[in-house]
Parts: C-alpha cells; sequence; structure tokens
C-alpha cells in the first residue's frame, strides 16, 4: 500500500470508530425524551428481528416522552413487547393505536451510571483508534521493509498517522463531555 492508501484507510477506519461511538451515545438515558432511545429496539414480527424504526414513526412530543406510531397498527403487542424486553427501564402504555414512553427523571445514582457507561464507551473508541493507528504504523514498517518506500516516507506517514489519532481522540473527548453533561445537568 502507498503512503496515501495508508493514510486513507486509517482515516476511514478511525471515521468508522467515531460513527460507532456516536451510535452508542445516542442510546445513553439523559433526563430528556429522545427517539434515539429506542434506536437499538429489535422486533420480532413477519417472522424476523426488524428494526423499530421500520415499523413504527417515533417521535418526542413533550420533553419527558416518547409516542410510537405503528405503521401496522396489528404489530403493537410485539412492539409493547420488545420494549419490555429491550431492558430500557420504561414502561410502554399501549392505547390500540400508539405507544406512550414516560421517561421519568433520572436519580443521582443512575445519573453516575450513566456516566461511568459514557467514559467505558469513550475508552473503547480511544483504544479502536490506537489500534488503527498501530496497524497503519506496521503496515508503513513493512512497506519500507520491503523497499516499497523510504525511511522518510515511513516517518512521514507515522507522524500524520499521529497526527490523526490525536484529532479523532480530540472528537472522541469532545462528543463524550457534550453527552455527560446531558446526563448530568437536568
Amino acid at each position: 500500500m502507498s503512503v496515501e492508501e495508508t493514510l486513507v484507510d486509517a482515516e476511514e477506519r478511525m471515521d468508522k470508530a467515531i460513527a460507532v461511538l456516536q451510535h452508542n451515545l445516542s442510546g445513553i438515558r439523559t433526563g430528556r425524551a429522545t427517539p434515539g432511545l429506542v434506536d437499538s429496539i429489535k422486533v420480532d414480527v413477519y417472522g424476523s428481528a426488524t428494526p423499530l424504526k421500520q415499523l413504527a414513526s417515533v417521535g418526542t412530543p413533550e420533553p419527558q416522552q416518547i409516542v410510537i406510531r405503528p405503521y401496522d397498527t396489528s404489530t403493537i403487542k410485539e412492539i409493547e413487547k420488545a420494549i419490555v424486553a429491550g431492558d430500557l427501564g420504561l414502561n410502554p402504555q399501549n392505547d390500540g393505536r400508539m405507544i406512550r414512553l414516560n421517561v421519568p427523571p433520572l436519580s443521582t445514582e443512575v445519573r453516575k451510571k450513566m456516566v461511568a457507561r459514557i467514559k467505558e464507551l469513550s475508552e473503547e473508541a480511544k483504544i479502536s483508534i490506537r489500534n488503527i493507528r498501530r496497524d497503519a504504523n506496521k503496515a508503513a514498517d513493512t512497506a519500507e521493509k520491503a523497499k516499497e518506500i523510504s525511511e522518510d516516507d515511513r516517518d512521514r506517514l507515522k507522524e500524520e498517522v499521529q497526527e490523526l489519532t490525536k484529532k479523532f481522540e480530540a472528537q472522541v473527548v469532545e462528543m463524550a463531555k457534550a453527552r455527560e453533561d446531558e446526563v448530568t445537568e437536568s
């Protein structure tokens, strides 16, 4: 692989690590209702596990409430079961046409657990980014040994990969801090 190909590959993989972190952070409960809280729910319907957002529209008409309106009302019982099984700590209220989820305010203890989980997820993302850096550096060393690139190119590549690593780790810290602030504020 050339220097540019190695850099592009590392950057794409680091972008994916950030996307995974963003997805995981969106599922963490804050004191406010957001459709992201139910994004991970899969419903056993029509013979397969289907993501909830493919079966219903999800909205937040009030800061403490999520409303789920199934496109097909015959699936409402399965959606309700999936929410209960999803272990979100939310009790679905089914009126036959839609499901309401009231999001209770977070206790201090729950907030601490959420912050700890955010730190865990951000550390996993940093580890992933560092592993990508290690792989790129290994590729640079291999290419230099195989005489595909010069020592100077290898060193330049390693410096650029380190800059990428710093940039993406800063994004992780920023995202985690923003989510922690959301969890602790209300």
